[in-house]
C-alpha cells in the first residue's frame, strides 16, 4: 500500500533551475513527487548563495532542494540533450525556473518536448516573466518587492538611503507557491485529457498579488467619494489602504504586555465586551460600546491610555490565556529568532531534524489524516543521483553510463 502522506507519489519532475525560483517544485519533492533536478557539471551555484553558509553549503540551497535529486548533463553534446529528452519522456513536468527561453535555445522548448511527451506540463517561473519590458532584465528576490510597492526604501541616521532591515521576502517565496498551484492543476487536466500544456509565470506578478488589498484599494480610491466610501463604522471616512489604516485604531492595536507586546483585535463588539466583562470592567464598554463590526475606536486616545496600562499588567502568556478562555482576540508579537520557542509552533510545526536536511528547516505546514508529511532527504551535491537516475528511470546499465561519462554528457 502506498504511503498516503505521500500524497504526490507517482508524479516527476524535470526541474532546471537556477538560484531561488527551484523553489518551485520544492513544494512537490515535500508532498512525495520525484523532482530530478538536472544541473550542468559546474552545477547550480545556489550552493554559494547568501547567508547563513552550514558547513560549506548555503541554507538556500539545503531548504530549495531537499527531497530532489541532481543529475548532470552536459547540454552542449547531443548524448547530454537526448538524456534530457529521455528523462522528460517519463515526466510529468519540465519547471524552467530561470530566464525564459533557455531551455529553448537548447532545442528543449515546449514545441519540442510535446512531441516526446504529449501530456506535458512545461512551466517557466521567473523574475519579470515571459512578456513585458522587464523580461530580459536580471533580478533578484528583493527586487520583485520593491517592484510591487510592498517594501519602501528607508534613510538611516548618515542620510543614506537603505533597504529595510525587517523587511519580508515575498516574490521569491510566493511566486514558486502560486506556481506550484497552477503547475498541479495542469498536471491534473494532463492525467484527464492527455494534453500537456505551456504555462509561465513571474515572481514580481506574484509580489503584486500577494499585495492585492493595499492595491486595489488605492484603485477603488481613484474613483469618486460618493461611489467609494470608507466603513460605516468611522462615519465613511477612507482610511489608508492597507496596514497604514491601523495606524490610528485603538481597539485593533499593538500593545506593550509587562515582558513583551501583543496584538489586541477586538474589532467586533462582541469580543471587546468579552474583554470588558473578563478583566471586570464593564464601564468602559458602557461609553464607548462601538458599532457592530469592524470598529477600531479610531483616534480615542482617552481608551488607549486605559487599554496601555491594562496591558501592562500582565505577561504575554497572560494575555494569550485570558484570550482563549474569555474569547478575545490576542495575539502575540513573535519574532524570527523566538518562533521557534512558541507553543503553537513547536505542536503544529517545529523544525525539521539537522541530521535529515542539513540544518533546522521549516516543513511544509501540511497534515495528511493527521500527521505531519515526511521528513525530505538532504538537498543533494551537484550530481549525487546522476547514476542512480540513469539506472533507474532511463534503464541504463554501468557499462552504458560509463560510456555516457567518458562521452562528456554527463559533465
Amino acid at each position: 500500500m502506498s504511503d498516503p502522506s505521500k500524497l504526490l507519489s507517482g508524479v516527476r519532475v524535470i526541474e532546471s533551475s537556477l538560484l531561488g525560483p527551484g523553489h518551485v517544485a520544492t513544494f512537490f519533492a515535500d508532498l512525495g513527487a520525484d523532482v530530478i533536478k538536472v544541473e550542468p557539471p559546474a552545477g547550480d551555484y545556489i550552493r554559494q548563495m547568501t547567508w547563513p553558509i552550514v558547513e560549506g553549503v548555503s541554507l538556500l540551497h539545503l531548504h530549495t532542494h531537499r527531497g530532489k535529486r541532481s543529475v548532470t548533463l552536459n547540454l552542449k553534446t547531443e548524448e547530454g540533450l537526448q538524456l534530457y529528452r529521455d528523462l522528460v519522456a517519463t515526466a510529468d513536468v519540465v519547471v524552467e525556473a530561470m530566464r525564459p527561453g533557455t531551455l529553448k535555445k537548447l532545442g528543449l522548448g515546449y514545441e519540442k518536448l510535446r512531441k516526446i511527451n504529449p501530456r506535458i506540463v512545461f512551466a517557466t517561473l521567473s523574475g519579470y516573466g515571459a512578456t513585458g519590458p522587464y523580461k530580459d532584465m536580471p533580478s533578484h528576490g528583493i527586487a520583485f518587492d520593491t517592484w510591487s510597492g510592498i517594501v519602501q526604501p528607508v534613510v538611516d541616521d548618515d542620510g543614506f538611503t537603505r533597504i529595510p532591515p525587517n523587511m519580508p521576502n515575498v516574490g521569491i517565496n510566493v511566486g514558486p507557491m502560486l506556481g506550484a498551484i497552477a503547475i498541479l492543476a495542469g498536471v491534473i487536466r494532463a492525467r484527464e485529457t492527455g494534453e500537456g500544456c505551456e504555462m509561465e509565470m513571474a515572481q514580481s506578478d506574484a509580489a503584486a498579488y500577494m499585495d492585492w488589498y493595499r492595491i486595489e484599494s488605492e484603485r477603488a480610491y481613484m474613483r469618486p467619494e460618493d461611489e467609494v466610501t470608507g466603513n460605516p463604522s468611522d462615519d465613511y471616512e477612507r482610511r489608508p489602504a492597507g496596514l497604514a489604516g491601523m495606524w490610528e485604531g485603538v481597539r485593533y492595536q499593538a500593545y506593550e504586555a509587562s515582558d513583551g507586546h501583543v496584538l489586541f483585535m477586538a474589532s467586533e463588539q462582541a469580543f471587546w465586551k468579552n474583554f470588558c466583562k473578563g478583566i471586570d470592567r464593564m464601564d468602559l464598554f458602557e461609553k464607548w460600546p462601538g458599532s457592530k463590526y469592524a470598529d477600531h475606536a479610531r483616534r480615542n486616545l482617552e481608551l488607549q491610555r486605559e487599554l496601555r496600562e491594562i496591558f501592562l499588567t500582565r505577561t504575554v502568556e497572560e494575555w494569550l490565556r485570558f484570550g482563549n478562555e474569555q474569547n478575545t482576540p490576542i495575539a502575540p508579537f513573535n519574532t524570527p529568532a523566538n518562533i521557534g520557542d512558541d507553543p503553537q509552533f513547536k505542536h503544529r510545526m517545529d523544525f525539521l531534524p539537522i541530521e535529515a536536511v542539513g540544518c533546522e528547516q521549516l516543513p511544509l505546514p501540511v497534515f495528511v489524516n493527521g500527521k505531519p508529511l515526511p521528513t525530505p532527504t538532504m538537498a543533494p551535491t551537484v550530481g549525487q543521483q546522476t547514476d542512480e537516475v540513469l539506472a533507474e528511470v532511463l534503464g541504463k546499465d554501468a557499462s552504458a553510463i560509463a560510456k555516457l561519462r567518458e562521452s562528456g554528457a554527463l559533465g
